[in-house]
């Protein structure tokens, strides 16, 4: 049999196999199904959701979550590779939580000193990192179990790349719930909720992505 023969014969009845893209994307959605499951049935829409669709702050809050959420699904795309290199997806991200950070500095700095606590605070400080961690536990796992069919081999920063993407994403659904739109507290609680969650996927990426 010639060699062209034996590739055909071999070859025909192969199905062509999804990209990176398209395996990462699967869990996105799913796990993002999830925190909006999350969100509607167990912490409750915002009561003004669609008034504060009109509110310019509601949207920066989503765009700097979102952001977040697009330079972790980078990351983890890159690394998703063996030679994978990520780390201008990471730095995008510092860069993006630094603008908001330096925008909150600056409100509170134009806010007088009696003001400062109620707007770094909010009214829901003590619950909103950790209501971002639990959405976006689901995401985590589901991406760790994406990851475990490709090929990283820089597995803590690989997990810690899901974390961030999770966390990003995770944050963006509980903007639906949560009214606080003060750049001082989106911050310093939404962004200490991702923080968590790409701490957590670092930890878990060694022991989770690990080849068996």
């Amino acid at each position: 049999m010639r060699t062209e023969d034996l590739i055909a014969t071999l070859s025909q009845d192969l199905k062509p196999t999804p990209s990176v893209g398209q395996k990462l994307l699967r869990p996105a959605v799913a796990g993002g199904l999830i925190a909006l499951v999350l969100v509607a049935y167990w912490l409750g829409f915002r009561p003004d959701i669609l008034r504060a669709w009109a509110a310019p702050m509601f949207w920066v809050k989503a765009a700097y979550t979102g952001l977040i959420a697009l330079a972790g699904f980078g990351c983890t795309r890159i690394l998703a590779r063996p030679i994978g290199e990520p780390w201008k997806g990471f730095v995008a991200s510092l860069a993006i939580f630094g603008v908001v950070a330096l925008g909150g500095t600056i409100q509170l700095a134009m806010t007088s000193t009696f003001d400062r606590r109620a707007l770094l605070m909010g009214g829901s400080w003590h619950v909103c990192s950790q209501n971002i961690v639990i959405l976006g536990g689901p995401i985590l796992a589901l991406t760790l179990l994406a990851l475990r069919t490709l090929a990283p081999t820089k597995l803590r920063a690989t997990g810690a790349a899901a974390g961030l993407f999770a966390g990003g994403l995770a944050a963006t659904v509980y903007g639906l719930h949560c009214p606080e739109h003060a750049l001082a507290f989106v911050a310093v609680w939404y962004s200490l909720g991702m923080a968590v969650l790409t701490a957590a996927g670092a930890l878990l990426g060694p022991w989770a992505l690990r080849w068996r």
